[in-house]
């Protein structure tokens, strides 16, 4: 845990620096676009705060009300983080990018645009290393972007899209504020600014997309659901069994619920040895899964799809 908080943490130091260098100098220069990215440093540094919120709140123990943790409380606030990418800093952005196109007004002092602009790419690479070597660390041994797709740890994949973000971000501010200059065309770094807020806009839509997920109950995937039912089917006994359940409710712990019906000669204490093995070679396998619940029935609530309704395969759980 104090390993993804490391990633937020320079995220963080990084963007306080890099904002107030961007705002002092939008309002030297006049530059649109730097003023947009300023915009984009400031809410960064709230995001990341809110993310550490989030972390913390999450951390909390099990309560009467909350029997299963609090560790959708970070699901939540990345959701928070992503409408305020979205609202705040695509939004402005775009607004302010179009009221520069509307009323273009010539820059002063390029080259402290420059400076600030090579500064911050310094900045935001640093933060965005840190993220991802986090990242790597977490997921050694699998391609980056199986990784990528399955990972639910908010604290590192929102840092790594906001830094993306940034970088590509701060490419489109340097060559709009240089062809507005070079072409003395000041509409080009309204342009710009309007360019970042739409680059904003749309990975905060992604960051929703994945959040709208994991908050309404995202489950393992259908392949891995697959693997534990034939690790049941294979216990000594189970004549039959229902298409494993399961929901995140952390970003490292999924809740499972199975149903097995036993042959009717099979005794009860063979049976509970048999649930009781289950649960370990699942939890042996897939350590993500930490609460199993093998309840067994006569008949299954819950039957396998068919073949053809499984999806294919895309990333582990």
């Amino acid at each position: 845990m104090a390993e993804s908080r490391a990633a937020i943490y320079g995220a963080i130091g990084a963007n306080v620096a890099i904002a107030v260098t961007k705002f002092v100098v939008a309002g030297i220069t006049g530059s649109s676009a730097m003023l947009s990215e300023g915009i984009h440093s400031a809410v960064d540094t709230g995001n990341g705060v809110l993310l550490l919120v989030g972390t913390k709140l999450s951390e909390r123990p099990p309560s009467p009300e909350h029997p299963f943790g609090h560790g959708k409380e970070l699901y939540f606030w990345s959701l928070i983080v992503a409408v305020l990418i979205f609202g705040i800093g695509g939004g402005v952005s775009l607004f302010e990018g179009i009221q520069h196109i509307r009323h273009p007004e010539p820059m002063t002092d390029v080259r402290w645009n420059l400076i600030v602009l090579g500064a911050a790419v310094l900045f935001e690479g640093a933060s965005f290393l840190v993220a991802l070597r986090q990242f790597r660390r977490e997921n050694s041994g699998r391609p980056f972007w199986q990784a990528l797709r399955s990972s639910k740890d908010p604290t590192t994949y929102t840092v790594m899209a906001e830094d993306s973000a940034a970088l590509l971000g701060l490419l489109v501010a340097f060559v709009g504020i240089g062809t507005s200059q070079w072409l003395h065309e000041p509409a080009l770094d309204g342009a710009a600014s309007a360019v970042i807020g739409l680059i904003l806009a749309g990975v905060a839509i992604l960051l929703v997309r994945e959040s709208r997920g994991l908050l309404i109950g995202e489950g393992i995937r259908a392949t891995t659901a697959h693997d534990i039912r034939a690790l049941a089917l294979a216990q000594p006994g189970v004549r039959e069994a229902g298409w494993p359940l399961s929901m995140y409710i952390g970003r490292d712990e999924v809740l499972l619920t199975l149903e097995l019906v036993f042959d009717e000669d099979v005794p009860v204490q063979q049976a509970a040895a048999a649930t009781a093995a289950l649960r370990r070679d699942v939890q042996a396998r897939f350590p993500v899964i930490k609460r199993i619940s093998v309840q067994p029935v006569t008949a299954l609530a819950v039957k396998a799809p068919t073949p053809e309704d499984m999806p294919a395969p895309v990333a582990p759980l």
